[in-house]
């Protein structure tokens, strides 16, 4: 053997051995081999069972917190003009179709301070067109550029939120993407290999988790009627009703609390559960820097004041401010250590842009995924025995030269797959089984090629050589229009398209080193030495 079938023969080995070694490691035991292994290849839900949820995400809710946003800028920018209004207030958007006719409206504007109204709108509020709505009236809507924005950033903080909530109990082979590719799609795909017990994980992606802290005006009441008699049946100006969760914490009744909250959610720098007085556990958060001093203010100025502790607009607390507060703060009430966990959670991760709703649910057990990977290896087995007896019948002595290349190809794809930590799923091991056939291919054109030399006259040799010569054009166009298909399907397919799409791909560039590079040195290993050889078994 020469010096450069000896460097060949290296590489493969190389390769061969840095595959098993991706895919099983060094194992010690039995155990630990099949142990290595299960850890390596990552099975997707429809073979290793587990849920799956399609969510639909109600962007109008986005669209009210943003015009009321809005309106409270608006005021402030009016105030510091010395500008008088009536009334700044917004509609509520009907339903999820509709959520762009959203408006904020302004009444009582002076006419001697109409040009001045109008350059604050027009200067602060570019997102936004102005338009005059009756005598010293006006309304602002949302431009329809902004508007399909304000739709697609909606869905994708979803899909962050839901997807760092997700990865934070461990389940780092979930899936998380938005369903379908059209502008304004509001629906997301879920998802949860090994999960069979998909309702931990729905309230903790659904909890909204909107944390807010509110100035208490008065309360508790018994429902909100006997708050809106003790006040005339009229609210005070810029107040709000909030209903308790009616937890042990005696977070029961109504409170009559300011109508913009002191702290948001997105005020939080980190949250964390911890065991407070008697052992109970509860929810510790921290602030921001900017925060903690707007929260300091507050507090110094507002000691004896009670400050309600409010998420998902139901209050849990309402403490007495004893003395200035900086930065800490506590949620308590978790029933159980889990309880304050999954809050701190859904704190951390941050709360969602706006509410979900459930459009599909479905569960996949076990014994439905063990019984798609019998029936994929069988087929595959089936598949690779019925290729290599056809290769061997008819290529003789040669097709045990595709026949290593296949196998090798093989070896080289899965360790791929765990290197990527790709998710094997069925389409998956449709696209394995895809390659298989692809490889089988490239070795007919590079086989039948060598055919076509030696009857033309060549030698053995030489026919080898322009065997492969000729046909890698060949098989490098029909890679490449395949990888092409495949990144159209990886675009805008779905998780199994998309895993279809990933399997093949890989198959097709290890089929290019096996079928091209692995393919010739095993001919020219064959037949080194032998220059007088007069035939090829082929």
């Amino acid at each position: 053997m020469n010096k450069s079938l000896k460097i060949k023969a290296v590489a493969i080995l190389a390769v061969l051995l840095a595959c098993v070694y991706l895919l099983v490691g060094i194992p010690k035991s039995k155990e630990e081999l099949i142990a290595n292994w299960n850890k390596n290849i990552h099975l997707g839900l429809d073979l290793r069972g587990g849920s799956h949820l399609v969510l639909q995400v109600q962007v109008q809710d986005a669209f009210k917190a943003e015009a009321a946003q809005v309106g409270e800028r608006l005021k402030e920018e009016l105030g510091k003009q010395n500008i008088s209004f009536t009334q700044i207030d917004n509609t509520e958007p009907p339903s999820l179709e509709t959520a762009e006719t959203v408006q904020v409206t302004i009444k009582g504007i002076p006419p001697e301070k109409v040009g001045t109204f109008r350059g604050i709108a027009n200067d602060n509020f570019k997102a936004w067109i102005l338009s005059s709505d009756g005598p010293n009236n006006y309304k602002m809507t949302i431009r329809p550029s902004d508007a399909l924005e304000l739709r697609r950033t909606t869905v994708e903080s979803a899909i962050r939120t839901i997807k760092t909530r997700v990865d934070g109990l461990g389940l780092a082979e979930s899936s998380v993407i938005p369903r379908g590719r059209t502008d304004g799609a509001s629906e997301i795909l879920v998802e949860l290999p090994g999960v069979d017990d998909p309702a931990r994980i729905k309230q903790l992606i659904q909890t909204a988790a909107v944390l807010e802290l509110y100035e208490v005006k008065d309360g508790p009441f018994a429902d909100d009627q006997e708050a809106r008699v003790k006040h005339g049946g009229v609210l005070p100006l810029n107040t709000k009703l909030l209903k308790g969760v009616g937890r042990a914490d005696n977070s029961t009744g109504w409170l009559l609390v300011t109508r913009n909250p002191v702290i948001r959610g997105s005020d939080l720098r980190d949250a964390k559960p911890a065991q407070g007085e008697m052992g109970k556990w509860e929810t510790n958060f921290v602030l921001t820097q900017d925060a903690a001093k707007r929260f300091e203010r507050f507090t110094e100025s507002n000691i004896g004041n009670r400050l309600a502790i409010v998420l998902d607009n139901q209050w849990r607390s309402a403490p007495t401010i004893q003395n200035k507060i900086s930065d800490n703060g506590r949620i308590t009430g978790a029933s159980n250590q889990q309880d304050a966990s999954d809050l701190a959670l859904v704190l951390r991760a941050g709360s969602l842009p706006a509410s979900l709703v459930y459009l599909e649910e479905r569960t996949v057990g076990p014994s439905l995924g063990a019984d798609s990977i019998q029936q994929g290896l069988l087929a595959g087995i089936v598949g690779i025995a019925a290729v290599v007896l056809v290769m061997l019948v008819y290529y003789k002595r040669s097709g045990i030269n595709a026949t290593l290349a296949l196998i090798l190809n093989a070896v080289i794809l899965l360790a791929a797959l765990s290197y990527f930590e790709a998710v094997l799923t069925l389409p998956g091991i449709a696209g394995f089984i895809l390659t298989i056939g692809m490889a089988v291919d490239s070795n007919v054109l590079i086989f039948e090629r060598i055919r076509e030399e030696l009857r033309s006259g060549k030698a053995v040799l030489a026919a080898v050589d322009m065997g492969f010569s000729k046909a890698l054009g060949t098989i490098i166009d029909t890679h490449v229009t395949t990888v092409v298909s495949c990144a159209f399907l990886f675009l805008f397919g779905t998780g199994p398209v998309k895993g279809f799409a990933v399997t093949l791909v890989i198959g097709l560039v290890a089929n290019l080193f096996t079928a091209v590079f692995v393919s010739k040195f095993i001919f020219d290993w064959e037949l080194s030495g032998k220059r007088q050889l007069t035939t090829l078994s082929i």
